[in-house]
């Protein structure tokens, strides 16, 4: 059985002092059979957590990147520079980057574009806000998301990425997605994208984030269409988090 991805999204939350408190604690969880930990941090601190890693079984998450590799960006960080410092995968297409920075389908797979050129491996965010899903409009809207970027590149640019369904009006809201929504919508982006190119579907993996919690964690992670986890506000504290681990790990 392939091991699910369970990423830890720390968002803007932490300091030295915790960043390292929370990965020596990790490490009690690294050799499971089920899961394999990613971890998120503040972009500050990708290179303090990968001085302090001290097994390849944790894997560094950039939260973002920008879509230049070098020049007059103030503020930015590329791929190049990420690399640099031993972090893997990139979170692109976030809701709160849609809502707070206004980026676009145009800016992501821009993004994206850089990601890969960087020898990086994108989590790419999809996903629709309350209005979309009371009208019944989920399947679509993450349909027309998978659908730009490969209208506006390739198909071939889906390769060996992860794609993360994280419905907005679920992001930090304590609103559960039920499972068979979730079921739904991943088994359509599976069909969607094997209706175009049956090969590459099989190098993509197809994730869920949305109020992830101890009470839902078990029917998600076992869904055999859900590959891992984005979790956020239930990651911010490693007793949370922890917690959720061991809730894995005694499944059976």
């Amino acid at each position: 059985m392939n091991k699910k991805i369970i990423i830890a999204n720390l968002k803007l939350n932490g300091n030295l002092k915790y960043i390292k408190k929370y990965i020596k604690k990790l490490n009690k969880y690294i050799n499971s059979k089920i899961y394999k930990i990613f971890i998120a941090p503040p972009i500050l601190y990708l290179y303090f957590s990968n001085l302090i890693i001290n097994n390849k079984n944790i894997k560094l998450v950039s939260q973002n990147i920008d879509k230049n590799f070098s020049g007059s960006y103030t503020g930015e960080i590329s791929g190049k520079m990420l690399k640099d410092i031993n972090t893997k995968y990139v979170i692109i297409g976030h809701s709160e980057r849609k809502k707070y920075h206004k980026e676009n389908n145009k800016t992501i797979l821009k993004k994206i574009i850089a990601t890969k050129k960087s020898n990086l491996i994108p989590i790419i965010c999809i996903g629709e806000n309350i209005e979309e899903y009371n009208k019944k409009k989920s399947k679509n809207i993450c349909k027309k998301q998978i659908q730009y970027i490969i209208k506006n590149n390739n198909i071939k640019i889906l390769k060996n990425t992860i794609i993360a369904y994280e419905p907005i009006w679920a992001i930090g809201t304590g609103k559960n997605a039920d499972i068979n929504h979730i079921n739904k919508i991943h088994k359509y982006i599976i069909k969607y994208i094997s209706s175009i190119n049956k090969n590459i579907i099989k190098k993509i993996k197809i994730i869920y984030g949305g109020s992830i919690n101890d009470k839902n964690i078990c029917n998600i992670i076992t869904n055999k269409y859900v590959d891992g986890l984005l979790i956020g506000k239930s990651s911010w504290k490693i007793k949370n988090f922890t917690k959720l681990l061991n809730i894995i790990n005694n499944l059976k």
